[in-house]
């Protein structure tokens, strides 16, 4: 752990730093530049509990306008879009094009970097917003909605790391390979903020499960890119988000 101003210092610039890059917050930090997101891998749960909070905020205020449990959870789910700028559902639509869309993996990367979503691609976005929000509906209640929305966003965005380091990058150019691959001290943190997380949000019995679930769900579904294109790109980062925050979410909503 840092210490003394400089160690603040760095702490903040991190922070800040992640927060440029998965939302569209409009902060101001010199250089902020792709590159520089595998030294700040720890920060990216805690962003994503911030994101969480701002998305669990949505919903409350739709709770508390009577608008219902439906239509509260679908603004809830297009508020975090909003933050966002559909930065992971666009990686997933073109990892479901690509991965499923193409006969080899040449063309799946090719589809990949095409901005055009496909017919797999816009399936896959209906889905995710769908049970995102179905599982929101399902808790209904605004405070056990908000916290499986911290742990949601928080545990989805601390795997990314791990995933760039154990899976290799699919191309030797793009955002993957420019975002560099985290020291393993710096993806274990990141995963360990995660799990704390969920666990206080969650749990320690359902955030286990849903800890144990989104893990295996994300393992399964790492090998299938591993096998398919190679390893990762920064759309199947995406992928890797959506699929955690899903899970932890129908984890969360189960009765």
């Amino acid at each position: 752990m840092p210490s003394g101003e400089r160690g603040a210092g760095k702490f903040y610039t991190g922070f800040i730093v992640a927060t440029a890059f998965f939302t569209r917050i409009p902060v101001a930090i010199p250089q902020c530049r792709a590159g520089r997101m595998a030294d700040v891998a720890w920060a990216f749960p805690l962003v994503g509990a911030g994101i969480g909070a701002v998305v669990a905020l949505a919903f409350l205020l739709a709770q508390l306008l009577r608008l219902g449990d439906w239509p509260a959870a679908l603004l809830a789910v297009f508020a975090g879009i909003a933050l966002t700028g559909a930065l992971h559902e666009d990686g997933l639509a073109d990892t479901a094009d690509g991965l499923i869309g193409g006969h080899d993996r040449d063309r799946r990367l090719e589809i990949m970097r095409d901005s055009r979503h496909g017919t797999f691609g816009v399936l896959a976005l209906v889905l995710s917003v769908l049970l995102r929000a179905a599982a929101l509906a399902q808790i209904g209640e605004a405070v056990h909605a908000g916290l499986a929305l911290i742990a949601a966003h928080a545990a989805s965005r601390a795997a990314l790391p791990l995933a760039m380091r154990t899976l290799a990058p699919a191309r030797t150019e793009g955002l993957g390979i420019m975002s560099g691959e985290p020291r393993l001290p710096l993806a274990l943190a990141a995963l360990a903020i995660g799990m704390m997380i969920t666990l206080a949000a969650l749990g320690p019995g359902r955030g286990a499960i849903a800890i144990g679930l989104s893990g295996a769900m994300l393992l399964g579904f790492g090998a299938v890119a591993q096998r398919r294109i190679g390893g990762y790109t920064g759309d199947v980062l995406g992928a890797f988000q959506q699929i955690g925050e899903i899970v932890m979410l129908l984890t969360a909503a189960a009765r």
